[in-house]
């Protein structure tokens, strides 16, 4: 075994020089030389979320991708939970390690590695070579759709193709204030929500929507409003001026509505600047207790109106978990969960498993069959930039 710290320069630049599709085999061929490893690869996480994909088999029966391995109750799952590192005996005298492969709390999928000896020094370096490639990932999923179409592992809509497409490259972002976590559901079939977030050097930028409609046109019409948000928001509007020209953009180009809510955060304080276009209220856990956040709400999007938008202003606590989500939640099938117990009784978890959760009940509650789009948006405040809080923010792991 050829042992050795990581050089991650050398693996970076060979990953760079190999094609965007084959990256990945780069770093499970470094791992065969580095430690003798039999058996590299890569699953990564489905568009369900409810499966894994295996790619760049090295050392196995084969090479490419294979059947879907269910995630639900799976060894994957407990590390991708947990986020820690796996390790048992492979059955065969040697050791098979797994390690989540996640950038910035956004679980790409999982590193399966088997050795035939793995000390602590080894372990760590398998653990670096999965921190390596997840930013391999990111870095390349904009130059192939290798990662798009192994995650479709059952048919998806047209609407549901242009919904993603609007949606950030990572459903999670954790920093020093905040971290971040959102999922919809049916993912395959949405086409309506939307949900989107961005960070400038002071403020987090927050929003969730949801058009008129659950089809194509509503897909179109939530491209349109995407459009105007981002425009205005790179323009350096705050939220009410995002809000006047997402009005004024449906106004002009469309027959439709969309209800939304668009938040700015100052890190620094936690200070909350926010505009309600006719959604659901949010719900707020502070120390234990679950509320309803009951702003005044202005009209949505694209009615017309002699009335202005209302910017309101909310002031986030250290510990305090923002939970924002669209009506599909609340849908009559859905009628059955109680949202409010739900974010109580996950409080303890990550945002990221806390939005399984949730859209899991409702998703149980419907029988699997939603007649809406259902979108969670779940932000914890750790405390602002500079302040006793920052950088140690609450452990809400399993």
């Amino acid at each position: 075994m050829e042992g050795g710290d990581l050089e991650l320069g050398e693996l970076l630049a060979a990953a760079e020089a190999a094609p965007p599709g084959e990256s990945v085999d780069v770093v499970a061929h470094d791992l065969q030389k580095r430690f003798g490893a039999e058996r590299v690869s890569f699953l990564f996480v489905d568009l369900i979320g409810r499966r894994l994909v295996r790619l760049a088999v090295v050392g196995g029966e084969a090479s490419g991708r294979s059947e879907p391995v269910e995630l639900l109750g799976s060894v994957y799952d407990d590390v991708l939970r947990s986020q820690r590192q796996h390790v048992e005996p492979d059955g065969q005298g040697g050791r098979r390690v797994i390690t989540p492969v996640t950038n910035r709390g956004d679980c790409i999928g999982v590193l399966e590695v088997t050795l035939q000896s793995a000390d602590e020094t080894v372990l760590r370096q398998v653990r670096d070579a999965a921190h390596a490639l997840a930013y391999i990932i990111v870095t390349d999923r904009r130059f192939t759709d290798l990662y798009h179409l192994g995650r479709r592992t059952t048919d998806t809509s047209l609407a549901a193709e242009i919904q993603h497409q609007l949606l950030p490259s990572a459903p999670c972002c954790e920093a020093a204030q905040f971290t971040l976590a959102a999922g919809l559901v049916p993912a395959d079939d949405i086409g309506g929500d939307t949900y989107d977030y961005t960070l400038d050097r002071d403020t987090l930028h927050l929003s969730i929507t949801d058009a008129m409609g659950h089809d194509t046109n509503s897909a179109l019409l939530a491209t349109l409003l995407v459009g105007a948000l981002r425009r205005a928001r790179r323009s350096g509007c705050d939220a009410l001026k995002q809000a006047e020209h997402a009005h004024q953009a449906l106004l002009s180009h469309s027959r439709g509505l969309a209800t939304g809510q668009l938040l700015c955060v100052d890190l620094a304080t936690g200070r909350c600047e926010l505009v309600n276009a006719g959604h659901p209220w949010p719900l707020r856990l502070r120390d234990g207790v679950v509320e309803e956040v009951r702003l005044a709400v202005n009209l949505p999007f694209g009615v017309a109106a002699p009335t202005a938008y209302r910017v309101q202003e909310l002031q986030l606590r250290p510990g305090d978990r923002l939970v924002l989500f669209t009506d599909g939640m609340q849908e009559r099938g859905a009628s059955a969960v109680d949202l409010a117990s739900v974010v109580r009784d996950t409080g303890a978890q990550h945002p990221r498993e806390a939005v399984r959760s949730l859209t899991s009940a409702v998703l149980d509650a419907c029988r699997g069959n939603l007649r809406d789009d259902a979108t969670v948006l779940i932000l914890d405040w750790h405390g602002g930039r500079g302040g006793a809080a920052a950088g140690k923010r609450p452990v809400r792991r399993r």
